[in-house]
């Protein structure tokens, strides 16, 4: 039984000193002995890089096997030129896929100009799936821009992991002024919840073995199935089951909800850490089993999936 928490975050050296290299955001600046990021379009949040031992000594007493390691999306590397995306993609992988046990990894892409051998790469190196901002995702018109990127992913049996951030065809309005609870509260919300009601409608029938995670439960979008159905949308894809939904940043009544929604079976544990300190996977209680050891084998490719 391995149980996992397929959704965290690590500040490793190389990246952030590619990041601090910068001279425009994305990037990191030292001030009075703290690393301060300054992120596309919000507020600017302090970081450290982190006690990788320390780190996994977390993972082991949340009461987890392994943490999969995913790129911070909303800091827009993505999204940027592919000149300057490239390096800062490669600095991630470089450090996240040398933490060894008990993480794993989800790759990354830069965006501009990506084709399907920008998914190969990571997958080769040993990344167990492709994590994509949300605004990759979040129409028709973005579905079919990665569409190549999808279907490689179908081809591989790798999972795609869908997390809020900026797409260089969706980018970000100015939103450093605002409190930094918004972009969280708000911006990641609605990020979410298109992607998910796109790729419902259009995303599905174009790569119908790819298994999907939507970060943050999806904005919860699939609780409003009835005013979806209501309108004509694609209402049926809450029973879909090979789209996941990981758990990071809500509790027991969004969990709940979701759970009577689209079922216990498609619920994956995320804590998001190191930004969301959850009780961990034994504060899962009964649903330990299903939301941190069935269900990630199932969206991982670890066990027998639906034909």
């Amino acid at each position: 039984m391995t149980v996992t928490d397929v959704h965290q975050h690590v500040w490793t050296e190389p990246l952030v000193a590619a990041l601090a290299r910068r001279s425009e955001p994305p990037r990191v600046r030292a001030r009075e002995g703290r690393r301060l990021l300054e992120p596309a379009g919000e507020p600017a949040v302090e970081i450290a890089i982190d006690d990788v031992a320390a780190r996994a000594r977390q993972v082991r007493a949340d009461g987890l096997d392994r943490a999969i390691v995913a790129p911070s999306c909303p800091i827009g590397i993505e999204a940027l030129p592919r000149d300057e995306a490239a390096p800062l993609v490669e600095a991630y992988h470089a450090g996240a896929l040398a933490l060894g046990d008990p993480f794993d990894v989800w790759g990354a892409v830069a965006l501009d100009g990506a084709g399907p051998e920008d998914v190969d790469e990571p997958l080769d190196r040993g990344a167990v799936g492709i994590a994509l901002p949300a605004g990759a995702l979040g129409t028709p018109d973005a579905l079919e821009r990665i569409g190549p990127l999808l279907a490689r992913l179908e081809a591989r049996g790798a999972p795609l992991l869908v997390h809020p951030g900026p797409a260089p065809w969706a980018p970000r309005g100015p939103g450093a002024a605002l409190p930094p609870w918004w972009a969280p509260s708000a911006t990641y919300v609605a990020e979410q919840a298109a992607a998910w009601l796109a790729f419902a409608a259009h995303g599905r029938a174009a790569h119908p073995r790819l298994r999907v995670v939507f970060a943050g439960l999806a904005g919860l979008a699939p609780l409003h199935v009835e005013r979806l159905r209501a309108r004509g949308g694609q209402a049926d894809a809450v029973t879909d089951p090979r789209t996941f939904f990981d758990t990071s940043s809500y509790g027991r009544v969004a969990i709940g909800a979701m759970s009577a929604v689209v079922g216990p079976a498609q619920l994956v544990h995320g804590s998001d850490r190191p930004y969301a300190d959850g009780p961990g996977a034994a504060g899962l209680g009964a649903r330990l089993e299903a939301f941190a050891v069935d269900n990630p084998a199932r969206l991982l490719g670890r066990t027998l999936v639906l034909a």
